[in-house]
């Protein structure tokens, strides 16, 4: 009780000490001798996922939750070389304007064979990655492959002995107000381990609704991105991965990617190299009491469906324009980041069920999720993966079919003026015949800097036509 007490006054005076509210990554550089900058974790599945039953301080065990992850949480050492401005002494002197900068962050082990999971940010620009164990053993790591929408990479070690590793717990069971650990390096400070509670599920930081964070006052501070972050089971439930501050330090506020999201992602990266997501199909927007009165809503809860996307999945199990979507599964959607939380950490194939609200009445419809075959290009727009109709229909063998133009005033006009329209078909890129998003993702990618790009399409009147970018 007195340990429980004394964190609870540690935690209040830092808090008081530090003020303000300005986003900032955990892994933010500082400055010692040389730079530094941070990373973040992950685990396997687990059967002990919630700690809800725990109430009273004196029921939570911290130690054996401590002790079972603490050995799994590394150190990651980052080094990068930037270029700094040149000055005339330099030139005059032939001196070196590079210079090598050191990020740390941390890392979860979640397999005895060395794979680790931490934030895309820490291990970002890279030139040599090394890991450093609990008990202080070092290896050099190779990035497996990383995903910069949710933040999360995968690094291996050889390691010359199995590893201790971290199991995935389900995050959608962690519950507000349930006692979590945040395992980590922060300021250089190896296996530090905090404890908070859970503040707030499907936070959007950005305000673009392209993440779900869960919320934690557990203290997080530079160099404890990437780390864990565990119910009082030890089962991984997020990366910690950001802060809300205004001086780079924590003041109250600390924010981890879902496991069920990092662990998707892992695993697709494993799998397929890259991330597949499962796709719903429907546009619309998550209702207010505004939104609410505007349409004439009896709700003010729940995602509003403006628009089935034809051929998607949501289409074939007949969802409806005016559908508002309450539930997914088990997960009540008061958000859009509730949503979005949800769908990623599901993959295409997956069968999810969907309750609604249609004219008053709840129904639940079973939706198979479908793969992303749409492709946003900004000198475009958004591209999708052609059907066999669209092909017959355009007197074409292969292409991608433009869904919908850019939102960009210049290459808008351009296009209009020119006669492109949505539908019109694209069939090769810098001279290379193209038949799917993907085909034109590796095109774009691999093409040299200022390398011109040659688009050729068919337009609504079946005249083939080109046109150059840079």
């Amino acid at each position: 009780m007195k340990k429980i007490l004394s964190l609870l006054f540690v935690s209040a005076l830092g808090g008081a000490i530090t003020l303000g509210a300005y986003k900032t990554f955990i892994e933010k550089d500082q400055q010692v001798a040389i730079q530094q900058n941070q990373e973040q974790p992950f685990t396997v599945p687990v059967n002990h996922t919630s700690n809800a039953g725990f109430i009273a301080e004196n029921d939570v065990n911290f130690v054996s939750a401590a002790e079972k992850t603490i050995h799994t949480v590394v150190h990651v050492k980052n080094t990068t070389v930037n270029s700094s401005q040149m000055t005339f002494e330099d030139l005059f002197y032939g001196r070196q304007t590079k210079r090598a900068q050191i990020g740390t962050g941390s890392g979860v082990i979640i397999s005895p064979d060395g794979y680790i999971i931490t934030n895309n940010h820490v291990i970002a620009g890279s030139r040599e990655l090394s890991v450093t164990l609990n008990n202080n053993k070092t290896y050099d790591a190779t990035i497996i492959g990383t995903d910069e929408k949710t933040d999360i990479a995968l690094i291996k070690v050889e390691p010359d002995e199995e590893l201790p590793f971290t199991t995935f717990g389900d995050s959608d069971e962690a519950k507000i107000g349930e006692w979590v650990l945040a395992v980590g390096n922060p300021f250089n400070l190896t296996s530090t381990v905090t404890a908070g509670i859970i503040s707030a599920k499907s936070r959007d930081l950005s305000g673009l609704s392209n993440q779900s964070f869960i919320q934690t006052d557990a203290a997080v501070n530079p160099g404890n991105s990437g780390g864990a972050l565990v119910n009082t089971h030890g089962d991984l439930i997020g990366i910690n991965t950001a802060i809300t501050s205004q001086t780079g330090s924590y003041i109250g506020y600390s924010f981890a990617v879902p496991s069920n999201i990092a662990k998707k992602v892992v695993q697709d990266i494993m799998e397929f190299g890259n991330v597949q997501n499962g796709i719903l199909g429907v546009k619309g927007s998550p209702i207010s009491a505004g939104y609410a009165e505007k349409f004439g809503l009896n709700t003010s809860e729940g995602f509003y469906i403006e628009e089935v996307e034809e051929d998607s999945g949501a289409d074939m199990a007949g969802l409806k324009s005016g559908d508002i979507i309450q539930k997914l599964e088990n997960i009540e959607i008061r958000k859009f980041s509730d949503l979005k939380g949800f769908l990623n950490a599901k993959s295409p194939n997956d069968i999810i069920d969907v309750t609604v609200l249609r004219n008053g009445t709840q129904r639940v419809f079973p939706v198979t999720l479908l793969k992303n075959e749409t492709l946003t290009v900004p000198i475009i727009g958004v591209i999708k993966n052609a059907k066999p109709k669209d092909l017959k229909k355009y007197k074409t063998e292969n292409g991608v079919k433009i869904a919908s133009l850019t939102n960009n005033k210049n290459y808008l006009g351009y296009w209009m003026n020119n006669g492109v329209q949505v539908g019109d078909i694209i069939t090769a890129i810098n001279d290379t015949k193209v038949n799917s998003i993907e085909d034109v993702q590796a095109i774009i990618k691999n093409r040299q800097a200022n390398e011109l790009l040659r688009i050729e399409l068919i337009n609504s009147k079946g005249e083939k036509e080109r046109y150059n970018f840079r």
